[in-house]
């Protein structure tokens, strides 16, 4: 049998991150820094960082992880979209799985988790601003009823070059 099939078997479980996952997210992100273009800084988190960044969400319990065989193999956190107060009902999500543990399921498993701790919070929207360029969380958004509200060309940019922003909108109430 494919061994890719045989590893989506295994079981992913969904939990509110703690304090304690600190290092395994902050490994996440610093991947994620030093070799994608799904975080636009080419600045990685120290563990005072990480640990500040965590704690903020884990304060509004935006905040979770997916374990696999006893491993966090991915994390994701919703977090204030803008910082005035017009915007305090819409948030904006980002959802990082491990490399090496892409293509099983962990994504979705994340998704489906923050966008309900979203409604049960109450917020009524949330944004996804994704590098115009990464199909694949472009897909997962559009699964779970994300539609295009509009691409922003050369934006940002990393690794000597520009990048166009797609955003996102769900609403979630």
């Amino acid at each position: 049998m494919n061994p890719i099939y045989e590893r989506s078997r295994r079981t992913v479980t969904v939990r509110p991150a703690r304090s304690g996952d600190g290092e395994a997210v902050r490994a996440i992100r610093n991947h994620a820094v030093e070799h994608s273009t799904a975080l636009w800084t080419q600045t990685v988190q120290s563990p005072a960082q990480g640990e500040a960044w965590l704690a903020a969400h884990l304060e509004r319990g935006s905040a979770f992880v997916a374990e696999l065989e006893g491993e966090v193999a991915g994390f994701a956190v919703y977090g204030p979209w803008r910082e005035l107060d017009g915007y305090r009902h819409t948030v904006e999500d980002s959802v990082y799985v491990r490399e090496d543990r892409q293509g099983l399921g962990i994504g979705s498993a994340l998704l489906t988790a923050l966008i309900a701790s979203a409604r049960e919070a109450g917020h009524h929207v949330m944004i996804a601003g994704i590098e115009a360029g990464n199909s694949g969380s472009i897909r997962l958004h559009e699964r779970f009823g994300f539609h295009h509200a509009g691409t922003v060309p050369e934006v940002g940019t990393k690794f000597g070059r520009w990048l166009d922003l797609t955003i996102m909108r769900l609403p979630l109430s």
